[in-house]
């Protein structure tokens, strides 16, 4: 989030933990682990650990990047074996490619992702801080200096079922000749970086557009596949006016009308990727149409204070309700994901040393999903299921929740923190330091929010998804 007031949730971009001693199972199979081992070969330049040491940025450049990588619903998914797209002869993939190489029995057990516990992982991430150049500098804690590398070697583990590695690959397969845009707040933008460091590791990129303030609006294009993943900076998803240093000390925002930044363009994506949340956190005056419906934290105004929850639902349904019109009703095929919130982990004022200090996760029993973290989840997965219910007619229209709320809110330790600056503690420890408890480090946990869009997309691309 950009913007700082003096409430710990408003920062600007930028107790001993029981920890599960249970070994994550060794249950993939050897062919897998070699297969893996060699993607992070590739990505790493050698085979020595990932993290034993700094890479200048300079050193980045050098490399070939350059500046232009400068209630609880349960989401059940099912794996299909087949894949529907069929690539032009010129991008054909190898003869014997198989998209779910991990996955070839028939009938696959449902699996709900959002309940489990994070345990060891010996293999780590498939990239890190200096083999990717889309990193924001703000999250790349690897490169500021941050000193513990435990965070990375941890994996999402379901209770009844595995969560598959992220296979590149497998992927950029099924995004070939596709259009995916991430539209939201800067967790869309921290997801998004993301999936194109994992994507990286088996095909860079070529960054085709950028506009805006700190390039809000940005597309990279894969040749390989023919494939484009954008980022659209909407923070509400609808129409609205930040707040700013000339202007007023609050947000406003028109609940009846979408951002048309991103809207104007739907008729060219395939799938869209929604995230939002924090921002609604802000002063705000809400509007529908020419009536103020009231605010939310705004003394010395004459509107009623009515939250947030309502006016995040508002906007969430009608960002929704228009999709369903312009894309849904003329038969033009697209997919929705709607990630769920991602929570905070502040233990004290954002500015000081130690804001969030956790080195380990949390046990599923040591953390419960409650207060505002639940409620901002509830309403999007009830919005996300009512979506599905108003477009049952539209069979090229679908709707999911990538419902990562619980599995973020185990993860206090991976954040930027004071890292999200180049090594804050250089000159010793201040009493004053900006901390990032928000948003995750490059790689970190919300990679794991990628493994599970894959799981999706593999769901949705099988034969009979969309009788196609």
């Amino acid at each position: 989030m950009e913007g700082s007031t003096k409430r710990k949730l408003e920062i600007p971009y930028g107790d001993t933990v029981i920890v599960d001693s249970e070994l994550a199972e060794d249950d993939w199979e050897e062919g897998e682990e070699k297969n893996q081992e060699k993607l992070r070969e590739k990505a790493n330049g050698s085979k020595r650990p990932i993290c034993c040491g700094v890479v200048a940025r300079r050193d980045v450049v050098a490399m070939g990047f350059g500046d232009q990588f400068s209630n609880t619903t349960p989401i059940i998914i099912t794996s299909s074996s087949t894949l529907s797209l069929a690539p032009p002869p010129s991008l054909s993939p190898p003869p014997h490619f198989s998209p779910y190489k991990e996955e070839e029995r028939a009938d696959e057990t449902p699996c709900d992702y959002t309940s489990g516990k994070w345990v060891p992982d010996k293999l780590g991430p498939l990239y890190n801080g200096t083999t990717c150049g889309t990193i924001k500098d703000g999250q790349n804690c690897f490169n500021h200096g941050r000193p513990d590398f435990d965070y990375l070697y941890w994996r999402w583990k379901p209770k009844q079922c595995k969560l598959p590695r992220f296979e590149p690959n497998t992927f950029l397969q099924l995004i070939r000749n596709k259009h995916i845009a991430f539209v939201g707040d800067s967790m869309a933008r921290n997801q998004l970086e993301s999936l194109l460091c994992m994507l990286s590791t088996a095909s860079v990129p070529e960054l085709v557009y950028k506009d805006g303030e700190e390039n809000k609006f940005r597309r990279w294009h894969f040749p390989s596949h023919n494939a484009n993943i954008s980022v659209y900076w909407s923070p509400f998803l609808v129409k609205g006016i930040e707040k700013s240093k000339l202007g007023p000390d609050h947000n406003k925002l028109y609940l009846d009308h979408v951002d048309e930044r991103w809207a104007s363009d739907l008729d060219h994506i395939s799938m869209i990727v929604l995230s939002i949340g924090h921002w609604f956190l802000h002063p705000a005056v809400y509007y529908e149409g020419d009536l103020v419906l009231g605010c939310h934290y705004c003394p010395g105004l004459n509107h009623t204070e009515i939250g947030f929850y309502d006016v995040l639902r508002k906007a969430l349904r009608t960002t929704l309700k228009t999709i369903i019109e312009r894309r849904g009703s003329n038969g033009n095929a697209i997919d929705v994901v709607v990630t769920t919130f991602s929570p905070s982990h502040f233990e004290g004022d954002w500015d000081k040393a130690g804001a969030c200090p956790k080195k380990k996760p949390y046990n599923e029993s040591e953390k419960q999903l409650e207060g505002m973290d639940a409620d901002m989840r509830k309403i999007e997965v009830e919005e996300v299921n009512a979506a599905k219910d108003n477009a049952k007619q539209f069979a090229k229209f679908r709707v999911e929740a990538l419902d990562v709320t619980k599995l973020s809110l185990l993860r206090p330790d991976g954040h930027p923190g004071p890292f999200m600056h180049p090594f804050p503690f250089a000159n010793g420890v201040t009493d004053r330091v900006q901390n990032d408890c928000v948003h995750w480090c490059l790689p970190g946990p919300i990679d794991t929010w990628n493994e599970i869009l894959l799981q999706v997309v593999k769901k949705w691309e099988g034969p009979l998804e969309r009788g196609e």
